[in-house]
């Protein structure tokens, strides 16, 4: 049903690819916003081996071994280990974008569907999405990460959303350590959190975000943290 509701509206009020901006017309196309070829380049990249990138943050590994020099700094990490899809440049930044800024929904299917497969990597866990900032649903109309963790749901993974984000400073012109001062206390359960908690977000960029709402989650009962971003800055 959902398939034949977005192939109806591409048909018309066409979009086109989130991409390239081609007509949407095979099957399967329109309700994930993207066209043949330009899906097959997404999947076509190569993903990083594990032992290529780093044990807690995700991040590739340059020269090091086992963590990045950013994460051997801290060894109090409340988020056990993060998992990361896409670097956040090329046509990854345009996918991002035209989901996020121009909501368009076939593209927030599409991405789902990405962070499903990589979701049942952590079986046992609880989908927990990283709540929005305090008035952003009010000024935008809607949060892609709920949209995210909605999708997730249809597929079949539990959902718990059990996190509310208080006001801060915006994070955007902040540091590393910066930004994990601005969020420490930010975020506060609003239920009891599961045991095995798997955060999910859209972007990652120092890790702040995931590391506060993990500080969060553990402090209400949580035993095990981890995050799974779809891009990474």
């Amino acid at each position: 049903m959902t398939a034949l509701l977005f192939s109806v509206k591409e048909f018309f009020f066409p979009s086109g690819c989130g991409l390239c901006g081609a007509a949407l017309f095979e099957p399967g196309e329109a309700p994930q916003g993207l066209c043949t070829p330009c899906r097959e380049s997404l999947e076509t990249r190569p993903e990083t081996p594990a032992e290529e990138c780093c044990g807690r943050c995700g991040r590739p590994l340059i020269s090091e071994q086992g963590r990045c020099l950013s994460c051997r700094e801290q060894d109090d990490w409340n988020c056990d280990s993060v998992s990361l899809l896409y670097p956040y440049t090329g046509q990854y930044r345009k996918l991002l974008g035209a989901y996020k800024f121009q909501k368009n929904l076939g593209l927030g299917n599409y991405l789902a569907g990405r962070l499903a497969e990589r979701c049942r990597d952590f079986p046992g866990f609880e989908v927990v999405p990283v709540p929005p900032r305090p008035g952003k649903i009010r000024r935008t109309g809607w949060d892609q990460v709920e949209y995210l963790a909605r999708r997730l749901g249809k597929e079949g993974l539990p959902v718990r959303r059990c996190l509310k984000r208080l006001p801060s400073q915006t994070q955007k012109k902040l540091g590393r350590r910066e930004r994990l001062q601005n969020l420490e206390g930010r975020f506060i359960p609003t239920g009891t959190p599961p045991r095995r908690a798997l955060l999910i977000d859209d972007v990652m960029t120092t890790g702040a975000t995931l590391e506060a709402c993990a500080a969060a989650l553990k402090k209400g009962g949580s035993e095990q943290v981890c995050g799974i971003c779809l891009f990474y800055d």
